[in-house]
């Protein structure tokens, strides 16, 4: 029997069209859309499905994404399929907060519409984010702290890719250390901030104070803080954690690497793409990584589980 964790994607991942199929096909993922522009005010269907300038804004992507996701679990679920814990990269931790009975959907919508626009609006000027290509960790996250100005690591995703963040002066000088000290590529990103930096306190700070007002419910199914890369099963972590990821980085690939030591083999990618089932091959190649962004995704996984 296998022991089944589900995944969320974060921001990057977005593409229009994206949930359309179980929109369509789904009276119960309709249902998840139209909640979701309910509690943020949003058009989501619009945003996700229609050819817009919006979907690749952070104020706007987040609301979609988590939409997507949340409409595609609402059918994994009722097609009977049971994790045994939740986790999510980035933004994708809210998808699992959802799965693991933490948030209802409508709380989520709201919170993670709030974070957008706080991420959007606290972006300083001059920050840039760039992967590291075949190069350990640890090792990038030294030099980094050798690195005039501000910039550290933003994403443990894999094996040979780390993703740096911070001022564009100190990520460009990290890049070029970087080089000469033995990475194969440093690649910028096409990104609108320095994400997962703590160039990002104050929106971590103002999400904080949303959360003061969310009511966090018992954790039914454990799920894994990008944060401290741990098993939570008490609620009352739940705020900080949540405050605290904006600004600091996703222990993405040590996450992965505890869930296997518990025991999980097989990772249930929720969301549009396939990046944390390529990163999952890169962290451990006998375990099994399955995606879901259509329906017939869906009853594939169903004949294989």
């Amino acid at each position: 029997m296998s022991r089944i964790a589900f995944v969320f994607p974060g921001q990057g991942a977005q593409y229009i069209g994206m949930g359309r199929e179980f929109y369509e096909s789904s009276k119960s993922a309709k249902e998840v859309f139209e909640l979701a522009s309910e509690a943020t005010g949003l058009d989501i269907p619009a945003l996700c499905f229609e050819e817009n300038d919006r979907l690749d804004v952070t104020e706007y992507t987040q609301a979609a994404m988590l939409a997507c996701e949340a409409a595609i679990l609402r059918a994994v679920q009722e097609a009977g399929i049971v994790p045994e814990v939740n986790a999510g990269l980035s933004l994708g931790e809210y998808g699992a907060l959802i799965a693991s009975g933490a948030l209802t959907m409508e709380e989520a919508f709201r919170v993670v519409r709030k974070r957008g626009i706080f991420m959007q609006e606290a972006v300083p000027v001059g920050g840039a984010m760039a992967a590291v290509i075949g190069m350990d960790g640890e090792k990038i996250a030294g030099i980094c702290e050798e690195t005039d100005g501000m910039v550290t690591v933003a994403n443990y995703n894999c094996p040979g890719q780390v993703v740096i963040t911070g001022e564009e002066k100190a990520v460009d000088a990290a890049g070029a250390a970087l080089k000469e000290a033995g990475a194969r590529r440093v690649i910028p990103l096409n990104v609108s901030g320095p994400f997962h930096s703590p160039m990002l306190q104050k929106a971590g700070e103002q999400l904080g104070m949303v959360l003061e007002d969310v009511t966090v419910h018992d954790i039914a199914i454990p799920y894994v803080a990008n944060v401290t890369a741990e098993y939570v099963t008490e609620k009352n972590q739940v705020k900080e954690l949540l405050s605290r990821q904006v600004a600091a980085s996703v222990c993405w690939q040590q996450s992965v690497e505890n869930m296997l030591s518990q025991g999980v083999d097989t990772f249930l990618e929720i969301g549009p793409g396939k990046t944390l089932t390529g990163f999952l091959k890169k962290i451990d190649r006998n375990a099994v990584g399955l995606h879901i962004e259509k329906p017939e995704d869906l009853e594939e996984i169903l004949r294989k589980l």
